[in-house]
Protein backbone atom coordinates (compact mmCIF):
# COMPACT_ATOMS: atom_id res chain seq x y z
CA UNK A 1 0.00 0.00 0.00
CA UNK A 2 3.05 2.02 0.58
CA UNK A 3 3.15 3.51 -2.97
CA UNK A 4 0.03 3.66 -3.78
CA UNK A 5 -0.84 5.89 -0.80
CA UNK A 6 2.36 8.04 -1.51
CA UNK A 7 0.67 8.49 -4.89
CA UNK A 8 -2.27 10.00 -2.99
CA UNK A 9 -0.50 12.22 -0.40
CA UNK A 10 1.31 13.60 -3.46
CA UNK A 11 -1.62 14.22 -5.40
CA UNK A 12 -3.16 15.79 -2.43
CA UNK A 13 -0.45 18.28 -1.88
CA UNK A 14 0.24 16.57 1.59
CA UNK A 15 3.74 15.28 0.99
CA UNK A 16 6.10 16.63 -2.66
CA UNK A 17 7.54 13.89 -4.56
CA UNK A 18 10.75 14.16 -3.36
CA UNK A 19 9.52 13.55 0.41
CA UNK A 20 7.37 10.48 -0.74
CA UNK A 21 10.89 8.87 -2.76
CA UNK A 22 12.90 9.72 1.01
CA UNK A 23 10.51 7.53 2.73
CA UNK A 24 10.26 5.13 0.30
CA UNK A 25 13.65 4.44 0.79
CA UNK A 26 14.22 4.78 4.20
CA UNK A 27 11.13 2.18 5.01
CA UNK A 28 12.70 -0.34 3.24
CA UNK A 29 16.69 0.43 4.50
CA UNK A 30 15.06 0.75 8.10
CA UNK A 31 12.35 -1.58 7.89
CA UNK A 32 9.98 0.52 8.63
CA UNK A 33 6.22 1.10 8.26
CA UNK A 34 5.73 4.05 5.85
CA UNK A 35 3.25 5.86 7.84
CA UNK A 36 6.40 5.69 10.37
CA UNK A 37 8.65 6.56 8.02
CA UNK A 38 6.58 10.05 6.67
CA UNK A 39 6.63 11.06 10.43
CA UNK A 40 10.37 10.27 10.62
CA UNK A 41 11.37 12.17 7.60
CA UNK A 42 8.77 15.25 9.23
CA UNK A 43 6.65 14.92 5.82
CA UNK A 44 3.58 14.55 8.23
CA UNK A 45 3.14 15.32 12.09
CA UNK A 46 2.21 12.11 13.35
CA UNK A 47 0.88 8.82 12.66
CA UNK A 48 -2.67 10.15 12.98
CA UNK A 49 -2.91 12.20 10.89
CA UNK A 50 -1.32 9.74 8.19
CA UNK A 51 -4.75 7.51 9.11
CA UNK A 52 -6.91 9.95 8.45
CA UNK A 53 -5.59 10.39 5.48
CA UNK A 54 -5.56 6.62 4.35
CA UNK A 55 -9.45 6.53 5.85
CA UNK A 56 -10.12 9.14 3.41
CA UNK A 57 -8.51 7.34 0.56
CA UNK A 58 -10.15 4.46 1.20
CA UNK A 59 -13.39 6.09 2.15
CA UNK A 60 -13.85 4.60 5.63
CA UNK A 61 -13.54 6.50 8.97
CA UNK A 62 -10.79 7.17 10.68
CA UNK A 63 -11.16 6.62 14.69
CA UNK A 64 -8.68 8.04 17.96
CA UNK A 65 -8.96 5.40 20.48
CA UNK A 66 -7.24 7.30 23.04
CA UNK A 67 -10.50 9.58 23.30
CA UNK A 68 -13.04 6.68 24.07
CA UNK A 69 -13.26 3.97 26.65
CA UNK A 70 -14.36 0.38 25.24
CA UNK A 71 -16.33 -1.80 26.32
CA UNK A 72 -14.00 -5.33 27.30
CA UNK A 73 -16.62 -7.61 27.21
CA UNK A 74 -16.49 -6.29 23.15
CA UNK A 75 -12.85 -6.77 23.06
CA UNK A 76 -11.94 -10.08 24.06
CA UNK A 77 -14.23 -10.96 21.07
CA UNK A 78 -10.86 -11.10 19.00
CA UNK A 79 -8.67 -13.44 20.85
CA UNK A 80 -5.25 -11.23 22.48
CA UNK A 81 -2.97 -13.11 19.84
CA UNK A 82 -4.99 -12.31 16.85
CA UNK A 83 -5.36 -8.52 17.98
CA UNK A 84 -1.61 -8.51 18.64
CA UNK A 85 -0.36 -10.36 15.64
CA UNK A 86 -2.69 -8.50 13.28
CA UNK A 87 -2.68 -5.10 15.12
CA UNK A 88 -6.79 -4.67 15.43
CA UNK A 89 -8.83 -4.20 18.42
CA UNK A 90 -12.92 -4.43 18.39
CA UNK A 91 -14.78 -1.07 19.32
CA UNK A 92 -18.23 -1.67 19.15
CA UNK A 93 -20.56 -4.09 17.99
CA UNK A 94 -24.31 -3.47 16.92
CA UNK A 95 -26.33 -7.08 16.18
CA UNK A 96 -24.53 -9.02 13.84
CA UNK A 97 -21.54 -6.28 12.60
CA UNK A 98 -18.50 -6.04 14.91
CA UNK A 99 -16.73 -2.12 14.35
CA UNK A 100 -12.72 -3.15 14.43
CA UNK A 101 -10.13 -0.63 14.65
CA UNK A 102 -6.89 -1.80 12.01
CA UNK A 103 -4.15 -0.36 11.53
CA UNK A 104 -4.16 -1.87 8.06
CA UNK A 105 -7.55 -2.15 6.65
CA UNK A 106 -5.97 -2.87 2.97
CA UNK A 107 -5.20 -6.43 4.31
CA UNK A 108 -8.47 -8.77 2.89
CA UNK A 109 -6.93 -11.70 4.83
CA UNK A 110 -7.55 -9.90 8.33
CA UNK A 111 -11.17 -9.43 7.73
CA UNK A 112 -11.80 -12.37 6.44
CA UNK A 113 -9.83 -14.46 9.72
CA UNK A 114 -11.60 -11.97 12.22
CA UNK A 115 -14.96 -12.46 10.46
CA UNK A 116 -14.48 -16.73 10.68
CA UNK A 117 -13.49 -16.32 14.15
CA UNK A 118 -15.91 -13.88 15.41
CA UNK A 119 -18.84 -14.80 13.24
CA UNK A 120 -19.80 -11.19 12.60
CA UNK A 121 -19.72 -8.74 9.92
CA UNK A 122 -16.19 -6.58 9.66
CA UNK A 123 -17.02 -3.31 9.66
CA UNK A 124 -13.33 -1.40 9.69
CA UNK A 125 -11.88 1.80 10.79
CA UNK A 126 -8.47 3.23 10.67
CA UNK A 127 -6.18 4.00 13.68
CA UNK A 128 -2.18 4.03 14.18
CA UNK A 129 -0.79 0.99 14.75
CA UNK A 130 0.81 2.72 18.34
CA UNK A 131 -2.23 3.54 19.61
CA UNK A 132 -3.61 0.20 19.10
CA UNK A 133 -1.01 -1.27 20.58
CA UNK A 134 -1.64 0.52 23.21
CA UNK A 135 -5.55 -0.30 24.18
CA UNK A 136 -4.68 -3.57 23.52
CA UNK A 137 -2.27 -3.35 26.63
CA UNK A 138 -4.74 -1.43 28.29
CA UNK A 139 -8.38 -4.00 27.55
CA UNK A 140 -6.32 -7.37 27.82
CA UNK A 141 -4.47 -6.61 30.94
CA UNK A 142 -5.33 -10.11 32.35
CA UNK A 143 -5.42 -12.03 29.40
CA UNK A 144 -2.29 -13.69 28.79
CA UNK A 145 -0.71 -11.36 30.04
CA UNK A 146 1.79 -11.47 33.06
CA UNK A 147 -0.79 -11.25 35.99
CA UNK A 148 -2.42 -14.46 34.19
CA UNK A 149 0.65 -16.08 33.44
CA UNK A 150 1.99 -15.43 37.15
CA UNK A 151 -1.13 -17.13 38.55
CA UNK A 152 -0.14 -20.35 36.62
CA UNK A 153 2.96 -20.22 38.47
CA UNK A 154 1.68 -19.72 41.54
CA UNK A 155 0.64 -23.57 42.67
CA UNK A 156 3.74 -25.24 40.72
CA UNK A 157 5.69 -26.83 43.52
CA UNK A 158 8.77 -27.47 41.51
CA UNK A 159 11.30 -24.98 43.25
CA UNK A 160 11.89 -24.06 47.04
CA UNK A 161 11.41 -20.83 48.81
CA UNK A 162 15.26 -19.48 48.40
CA UNK A 163 15.97 -17.68 51.87
CA UNK A 164 19.05 -15.56 52.43
CA UNK A 165 20.65 -18.72 54.11
CA UNK A 166 20.28 -21.00 51.60
CA UNK A 167 22.69 -21.69 48.97
CA UNK A 168 20.07 -21.70 46.53
CA UNK A 169 18.94 -24.19 43.76
CA UNK A 170 21.33 -26.20 42.42
CA UNK A 171 22.85 -25.68 38.71
CA UNK A 172 20.73 -28.98 37.48
CA UNK A 173 17.59 -28.07 39.56
CA UNK A 174 17.56 -24.28 37.34
CA UNK A 175 17.99 -25.80 33.96
CA UNK A 176 15.42 -28.01 34.59
CA UNK A 177 13.21 -24.77 36.48
CA UNK A 178 13.98 -22.90 33.17
CA UNK A 179 12.69 -24.56 30.65
CA UNK A 180 9.44 -24.74 31.70
CA UNK A 181 6.66 -23.21 29.56
CA UNK A 182 4.91 -20.68 31.58
CA UNK A 183 8.41 -19.34 32.59
CA UNK A 184 9.76 -18.97 29.85
CA UNK A 185 6.59 -17.90 28.68
CA UNK A 186 6.55 -14.85 31.97
CA UNK A 187 9.87 -14.13 30.93
CA UNK A 188 9.41 -13.40 27.47
CA UNK A 189 6.19 -11.44 28.49
CA UNK A 190 8.27 -9.41 30.85
CA UNK A 191 10.16 -8.15 28.00
CA UNK A 192 7.59 -7.40 25.44
CA UNK A 193 5.36 -5.54 27.50
CA UNK A 194 8.68 -3.48 28.11
CA UNK A 195 8.92 -2.77 24.53
CA UNK A 196 5.22 -2.54 23.86
CA UNK A 197 4.80 0.51 26.96
CA UNK A 198 7.94 2.11 24.98
CA UNK A 199 10.26 1.36 28.54
CA UNK A 200 14.27 2.20 28.05
CA UNK A 201 15.15 -0.18 30.64
CA UNK A 202 13.68 -2.99 32.50
CA UNK A 203 14.89 -3.79 36.53
CA UNK A 204 14.41 -7.06 38.25
CA UNK A 205 15.24 -6.81 42.38
CA UNK A 206 15.79 -9.23 44.65
CA UNK A 207 14.63 -8.75 48.16
CA UNK A 208 14.13 -10.64 51.29
CA UNK A 209 10.52 -11.36 50.88
CA UNK A 210 9.45 -10.66 47.33
CA UNK A 211 10.92 -9.92 44.05
CA UNK A 212 10.07 -6.63 41.97
CA UNK A 213 9.90 -5.61 38.32
CA UNK A 214 9.93 -1.95 37.23
CA UNK A 215 9.88 -0.31 33.85
CA UNK A 216 11.40 2.87 32.99
CA UNK A 217 9.69 4.61 30.63
CA UNK A 218 9.44 8.45 29.89
CA UNK A 219 12.66 8.53 32.20
CA UNK A 220 10.54 7.56 35.62
CA UNK A 221 10.56 3.71 36.96
CA UNK A 222 7.12 2.67 36.99
CA UNK A 223 6.24 -0.67 39.30
CA UNK A 224 4.83 -3.71 37.21
CA UNK A 225 2.59 -6.70 38.62
CA UNK A 226 4.82 -8.52 41.37
CA UNK A 227 6.09 -12.07 40.52
CA UNK A 228 6.25 -14.84 42.89
CA UNK A 229 9.25 -14.93 44.73
CA UNK A 230 9.99 -18.31 45.27
CA UNK A 231 10.80 -18.23 41.25
CA UNK A 232 13.69 -15.31 42.02
CA UNK A 233 16.49 -17.78 41.22
CA UNK A 234 15.20 -19.37 38.24
CA UNK A 235 13.86 -15.93 36.26
CA UNK A 236 17.18 -14.49 36.90
CA UNK A 237 18.65 -17.19 35.19
CA UNK A 238 16.16 -17.55 32.37
CA UNK A 239 17.58 -13.85 31.39
CA UNK A 240 21.17 -15.23 32.00
CA UNK A 241 20.96 -18.30 29.67
CA UNK A 242 19.33 -15.55 27.07
CA UNK A 243 22.00 -13.55 26.93
CA UNK A 244 24.75 -16.84 27.38
CA UNK A 245 26.11 -15.98 30.64
CA UNK A 246 26.94 -18.11 33.66
CA UNK A 247 23.83 -19.15 35.78
CA UNK A 248 26.67 -21.10 38.31
CA UNK A 249 28.46 -17.67 39.05
CA UNK A 250 26.20 -15.83 41.02
CA UNK A 251 28.80 -13.72 43.40
CA UNK A 252 30.53 -11.59 40.62
CA UNK A 253 28.91 -8.94 38.04
CA UNK A 254 28.17 -10.10 34.73
CA UNK A 255 27.39 -8.62 31.41
CA UNK A 256 25.75 -10.12 28.16
CA UNK A 257 23.72 -9.05 25.28
CA UNK A 258 20.36 -10.44 23.99
CA UNK A 259 19.08 -9.95 20.87
CA UNK A 260 15.71 -10.40 20.01
CA UNK A 261 13.07 -10.13 17.22
CA UNK A 262 9.68 -8.23 18.07
CA UNK A 263 6.50 -7.28 15.86
CA UNK A 264 9.21 -7.95 12.70
CA UNK A 265 11.77 -5.84 13.64
CA UNK A 266 15.18 -6.76 15.97
CA UNK A 267 15.73 -5.42 19.29
CA UNK A 268 19.53 -5.52 21.38
CA UNK A 269 19.03 -6.07 24.56
CA UNK A 270 22.15 -4.84 26.98
CA UNK A 271 21.88 -7.17 30.17
CA UNK A 272 23.63 -6.65 33.53
CA UNK A 273 23.96 -8.71 35.94
CA UNK A 274 24.73 -7.93 40.01
CA UNK A 275 24.65 -9.57 43.07
CA UNK A 276 23.20 -8.06 46.06
CA UNK A 277 22.28 -9.70 49.65
CA UNK A 278 19.13 -10.80 48.37
CA UNK A 279 20.25 -12.49 45.23
CA UNK A 280 20.83 -11.14 41.67
CA UNK A 281 19.52 -7.88 40.48
CA UNK A 282 19.25 -7.66 36.54
CA UNK A 283 19.35 -4.38 34.13
CA UNK A 284 18.14 -4.52 30.81
CA UNK A 285 18.89 -1.72 28.69
CA UNK A 286 16.54 -2.20 25.62
CA UNK A 287 18.39 -0.66 22.50
CA UNK A 288 15.00 -0.60 19.98
CA UNK A 289 15.95 1.17 16.46
CA UNK A 290 12.54 2.37 16.09
CA UNK A 291 12.52 4.22 19.01
CA UNK A 292 15.86 6.16 18.58
CA UNK A 293 14.95 9.74 17.33
CA UNK A 294 17.60 10.63 15.10
CA UNK A 295 16.45 13.77 13.85
CA UNK A 296 17.80 17.24 14.87
CA UNK A 297 14.50 19.08 14.12
CA UNK A 298 12.96 16.50 16.00
CA UNK A 299 14.74 16.93 19.67
CA UNK A 300 13.22 19.76 21.32
CA UNK A 301 16.10 22.60 20.25
CA UNK A 302 14.66 26.28 19.95
CA UNK A 303 15.33 27.52 16.15
CA UNK A 304 18.16 29.90 16.93
CA UNK A 305 19.83 27.35 18.56
CA UNK A 306 19.81 24.58 16.25
CA UNK A 307 20.29 27.04 13.56
CA UNK A 308 23.76 27.84 15.86
CA UNK A 309 24.27 24.23 16.47
CA UNK A 310 24.24 23.34 12.74
CA UNK A 311 26.29 26.40 11.10
CA UNK A 312 29.15 24.87 13.46
CA UNK A 313 28.70 21.40 11.86
CA UNK A 314 29.94 22.43 9.16
CA UNK A 315 33.01 23.68 10.77
CA UNK A 316 36.30 21.58 8.70
CA UNK A 317 37.67 21.51 12.25
CA UNK A 318 37.54 21.94 16.22
CA UNK A 319 35.77 20.04 18.71
CA UNK A 320 32.12 19.86 19.85
CA UNK A 321 31.19 18.90 23.22
CA UNK A 322 27.98 17.40 24.68
CA UNK A 323 27.56 18.26 28.15
CA UNK A 324 25.17 17.00 30.77
CA UNK A 325 23.94 13.86 33.71
CA UNK A 326 23.59 10.12 32.42
CA UNK A 327 19.94 9.80 30.53
CA UNK A 328 20.12 13.27 29.24
CA UNK A 329 20.12 12.41 25.61
CA UNK A 330 23.70 13.25 24.88
CA UNK A 331 24.47 10.02 22.50
CA UNK A 332 21.16 10.78 20.99
CA UNK A 333 22.09 14.39 19.97
CA UNK A 334 25.86 13.31 18.73
CA UNK A 335 23.83 10.20 16.47
CA UNK A 336 21.69 12.79 14.97
CA UNK A 337 24.27 15.04 14.19
CA UNK A 338 26.59 12.50 12.27
CA UNK A 339 24.04 10.94 10.52
CA UNK A 340 23.32 14.94 9.03
CA UNK A 341 26.66 15.02 7.81
CA UNK A 342 26.81 11.16 7.12
CA UNK A 343 27.93 11.76 2.93
CA UNK A 344 29.95 9.65 0.51
CA UNK A 345 32.48 12.07 1.18
CA UNK A 346 33.41 11.77 4.62
CA UNK A 347 35.21 9.46 6.41
CA UNK A 348 33.87 9.43 10.23
CA UNK A 349 35.10 6.97 12.61
CA UNK A 350 33.42 6.73 16.59
CA UNK A 351 34.82 5.29 19.75
CA UNK A 352 31.97 4.36 21.66
CA UNK A 353 31.40 2.47 25.16
CA UNK A 354 29.29 0.19 24.41
CA UNK A 355 27.83 0.88 20.99
CA UNK A 356 24.03 1.17 20.86
CA UNK A 357 23.03 1.29 17.42
CA UNK A 358 24.76 0.58 14.58
CA UNK A 359 24.86 3.28 11.26
CA UNK A 360 25.49 2.38 7.30
CA UNK A 361 28.24 4.68 6.60
CA UNK A 362 29.98 4.95 10.06
CA UNK A 363 32.89 3.24 11.11
CA UNK A 364 32.38 1.92 15.19
CA UNK A 365 34.64 1.09 17.10
CA UNK A 366 33.28 -0.50 20.87
CA UNK A 367 35.61 0.24 23.67
CA UNK A 368 37.53 -2.37 25.87
CA UNK A 369 39.13 -0.99 28.89
CA UNK A 370 40.67 -4.37 30.05
CA UNK A 371 42.44 -4.89 26.59
CA UNK A 372 43.95 -1.75 26.85
CA UNK A 373 41.48 -0.21 23.75
CA UNK A 374 40.67 3.01 25.74
CA UNK A 375 39.39 5.95 24.50
CA UNK A 376 42.76 7.37 24.09
CA UNK A 377 44.00 4.19 22.09
CA UNK A 378 41.35 4.31 20.11
CA UNK A 379 41.69 8.32 19.48
CA UNK A 380 46.00 7.48 18.35
CA UNK A 381 44.55 4.59 15.97
CA UNK A 382 41.91 6.75 14.78
CA UNK A 383 44.68 9.46 13.61
CA UNK A 384 46.46 6.78 11.34
CA UNK A 385 43.08 5.79 9.76
CA UNK A 386 42.36 8.82 7.41
CA UNK A 387 39.37 10.48 9.48
CA UNK A 388 37.52 13.42 8.78
CA UNK A 389 34.83 13.23 11.58
CA UNK A 390 35.60 11.55 15.19
CA UNK A 391 33.21 10.95 17.76
CA UNK A 392 34.29 10.11 21.42
CA UNK A 393 31.52 8.53 23.13
CA UNK A 394 32.92 10.61 26.48
CA UNK A 395 36.01 12.43 27.65
CA UNK A 396 37.13 10.69 31.15
CA UNK A 397 40.85 12.05 31.68
CA UNK A 398 43.74 14.46 30.71
CA UNK A 399 45.41 11.94 28.11
CA UNK A 400 41.90 11.84 25.81
CA UNK A 401 40.34 14.96 26.60
CA UNK A 402 44.22 16.77 25.28
CA UNK A 403 44.78 14.16 22.24
CA UNK A 404 40.93 15.05 21.54
CA UNK A 405 42.04 19.07 21.50
CA UNK A 406 45.10 18.45 19.19
CA UNK A 407 42.87 16.15 16.67
CA UNK A 408 40.53 19.10 16.21
CA UNK A 409 43.53 21.32 15.93
CA UNK A 410 45.06 19.32 12.87
CA UNK A 411 41.99 19.22 10.81
CA UNK A 412 39.56 17.10 12.14
CA UNK A 413 36.22 17.80 13.51
CA UNK A 414 35.72 16.02 16.59
CA UNK A 415 32.31 15.33 18.74
CA UNK A 416 32.14 14.29 22.09
CA UNK A 417 30.55 14.22 25.80
CA UNK A 418 31.50 15.49 29.22
CA UNK A 419 29.65 15.22 32.45
CA UNK A 420 29.42 19.14 33.50
CA UNK A 421 25.68 20.82 34.88
CA UNK A 422 26.08 23.46 32.12
CA UNK A 423 28.08 24.62 29.00
CA UNK A 424 29.83 27.74 30.65
CA UNK A 425 31.43 25.13 33.55
CA UNK A 426 33.06 22.38 30.71
CA UNK A 427 35.73 24.97 29.69
CA UNK A 428 37.25 24.90 33.52
CA UNK A 429 36.50 21.31 33.48
CA UNK A 430 38.75 20.41 30.54
CA UNK A 431 41.48 22.84 31.84
CA UNK A 432 41.08 21.16 35.49
CA UNK A 433 42.13 17.59 33.29
CA UNK A 434 45.20 19.16 32.39
CA UNK A 435 44.24 21.09 28.97
CA UNK A 436 46.46 24.60 28.32
CA UNK A 437 43.97 26.89 28.33
CA UNK A 438 45.11 28.34 25.06
CA UNK A 439 44.40 24.80 23.35
CA UNK A 440 41.09 24.69 24.83
CA UNK A 441 40.24 28.59 23.08
CA UNK A 442 41.87 27.39 19.86
CA UNK A 443 40.15 24.17 19.26
CA UNK A 444 36.28 24.55 20.97
CA UNK A 445 33.98 25.52 18.80
CA UNK A 446 30.78 25.21 20.73
CA UNK A 447 29.69 23.40 23.96
CA UNK A 448 26.17 22.30 24.52
CA UNK A 449 24.29 21.24 27.58
CA UNK A 450 21.44 19.27 27.52
CA UNK A 451 18.29 18.07 30.12
CA UNK A 452 15.67 15.84 28.96
CA UNK A 453 12.26 17.02 30.13
CA UNK A 454 8.67 14.73 30.28
CA UNK A 455 6.00 16.36 28.40
CA UNK A 456 2.60 16.77 29.36
CA UNK A 457 0.10 14.12 27.97
CA UNK A 458 -2.07 15.69 25.06
CA UNK A 459 -4.86 14.05 25.90
CA UNK A 460 -5.71 14.72 29.31
CA UNK A 461 -4.05 18.21 29.27
CA UNK A 462 -6.06 20.83 31.37
CA UNK A 463 -5.27 24.65 31.97
CA UNK A 464 -3.92 25.75 35.98
CA UNK A 465 -3.36 28.96 37.57
CA UNK A 466 0.24 29.09 38.81
CA UNK A 467 0.81 29.65 42.46
CA UNK A 468 2.75 33.27 43.24
CA UNK A 469 5.10 30.80 45.33
CA UNK A 470 5.72 28.39 42.14
CA UNK A 471 6.32 31.71 40.03
CA UNK A 472 8.77 33.23 42.88
CA UNK A 473 10.26 29.38 42.54
CA UNK A 474 11.29 29.95 38.92
CA UNK A 475 14.10 32.25 39.48
CA UNK A 476 13.31 34.13 36.54
CA UNK A 477 12.67 37.74 34.20
CA UNK A 478 9.10 38.60 34.96
CA UNK A 479 9.05 39.62 31.19
CA UNK A 480 9.09 35.72 30.39
CA UNK A 481 5.85 35.37 32.70
CA UNK A 482 3.90 38.08 31.25
CA UNK A 483 0.53 36.42 30.16
CA UNK A 484 1.59 33.21 30.24
CA UNK A 485 -0.71 30.12 29.90
CA UNK A 486 0.20 26.88 32.16
CA UNK A 487 -0.82 23.31 31.56
CA UNK A 488 -0.94 20.07 33.76
CA UNK A 489 -2.30 16.42 32.62
CA UNK A 490 -4.52 15.18 34.74
CA UNK A 491 -3.99 11.31 34.46
CA UNK A 492 -5.49 9.32 31.83
CA UNK A 493 -5.29 5.48 29.55
CA UNK A 494 -3.40 7.10 27.50
CA UNK A 495 -0.39 8.18 30.06
CA UNK A 496 -1.20 5.16 32.14
CA UNK A 497 -2.65 7.72 34.78
CA UNK A 498 1.00 9.57 35.08
CA UNK A 499 -0.93 13.04 33.00
CA UNK A 500 3.02 12.72 31.35
CA UNK A 501 3.79 11.40 27.88
CA UNK A 502 6.83 11.10 25.77
CA UNK A 503 9.74 13.29 26.44
CA UNK A 504 11.61 16.44 24.94
CA UNK A 505 15.00 18.12 25.29
CA UNK A 506 15.89 21.51 26.71
CA UNK A 507 19.23 22.86 25.02
CA UNK A 508 21.95 25.63 26.22
CA UNK A 509 24.24 26.11 23.45
CA UNK A 510 27.05 28.48 23.55
CA UNK A 511 29.30 29.08 20.75
CA UNK A 512 32.72 30.02 21.69
CA UNK A 513 32.42 33.53 20.42
CA UNK A 514 36.20 35.65 20.30
CA UNK A 515 34.84 37.40 23.27
CA UNK A 516 34.47 33.90 24.96
CA UNK A 517 38.52 32.95 24.04
CA UNK A 518 39.45 35.80 25.66
CA UNK A 519 38.00 34.92 28.54
CA UNK A 520 39.12 31.12 28.20
CA UNK A 521 42.65 32.82 27.42
CA UNK A 522 42.55 34.42 30.79
CA UNK A 523 41.01 32.02 33.12
CA UNK A 524 37.92 33.38 33.36
CA UNK A 525 35.94 32.24 36.14
CA UNK A 526 32.34 30.20 35.29
CA UNK A 527 29.87 32.80 35.91
CA UNK A 528 32.07 34.97 33.81
CA UNK A 529 31.85 32.94 30.44
CA UNK A 530 28.04 32.41 31.38
CA UNK A 531 26.99 36.25 31.65
CA UNK A 532 29.20 36.63 28.18
CA UNK A 533 27.59 34.02 26.95
CA UNK A 534 24.13 35.35 27.82
CA UNK A 535 24.33 38.78 26.47
CA UNK A 536 25.32 37.07 23.29
CA UNK A 537 22.03 35.40 23.24
CA UNK A 538 22.44 31.74 24.70
CA UNK A 539 19.58 30.73 26.54
CA UNK A 540 20.11 28.79 30.00
CA UNK A 541 18.89 25.42 30.58
CA UNK A 542 16.27 27.00 32.46
CA UNK A 543 15.15 29.90 30.21
CA UNK A 544 14.82 26.91 27.74
CA UNK A 545 12.65 25.14 29.78
CA UNK A 546 10.24 27.85 31.19
CA UNK A 547 9.69 29.12 26.83
CA UNK A 548 8.41 25.08 26.97
CA UNK A 549 6.34 26.03 29.66
CA UNK A 550 4.98 28.91 28.17
CA UNK A 551 4.53 26.46 24.70
CA UNK A 552 2.17 24.59 26.92
CA UNK A 553 4.55 21.33 26.48
CA UNK A 554 5.92 20.88 30.28
CA UNK A 555 4.07 21.66 33.61
CA UNK A 556 6.18 23.77 36.02
CA UNK A 557 7.21 21.04 38.22
CA UNK A 558 9.04 19.28 35.81
CA UNK A 559 10.61 22.78 35.05
CA UNK A 560 11.52 23.57 38.57
CA UNK A 561 12.90 19.77 39.14
CA UNK A 562 14.96 19.57 36.01
CA UNK A 563 16.61 22.53 36.27
CA UNK A 564 18.16 25.18 38.34
CA UNK A 565 19.04 28.79 38.18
Amino acid sequence: MSAELGSVLVKAGKIDQEQLDKALALAKESKLKFETALVKIGAINSEEEVSKLVGQHLKIGALRLGDIELNPEIVKLIPLDIARKFKVIAVSKLNKTLLVAISDPNNIYVMDALKFITGLTIQPVISPEKAIDKSIDTYYKDVGGLSEIVKGLEGDPDLEVVTGHDEGPSESDLLSAIQDKPLVKLVDSIIGDAIRMGASDIHIECYEKRIRVRYRVDGDLQEMAPLPFKYRAAIISRVKIMAELDISERRLPQDGRIKIKISGRTIDLRVSVLPTIFGEKVVMRILDPQALKIDLTKLGFRKEDLKRFEEKLASPFGIILVTGPTGSGKTTTLYSALLQINTVDVNIMTAEDPVEFNFEGINQVAVKSNIGLTFASSLRSFLRQDPDIIMLGEIRDGETAEIAIRAALTGHLVFSTLHTNDAPSSINRLMDMGVPNYLVASATKLIMAQRMMRKICQNCKEEVNLTPEQVENLKVDENLLKNIRAFKGKGCNDCNETGKSGRTGIFEVMPISHAIEGLILRKASDTEIADQAIKEGMHSLRMSAVEKLKNGEVDIDEVIAVTST
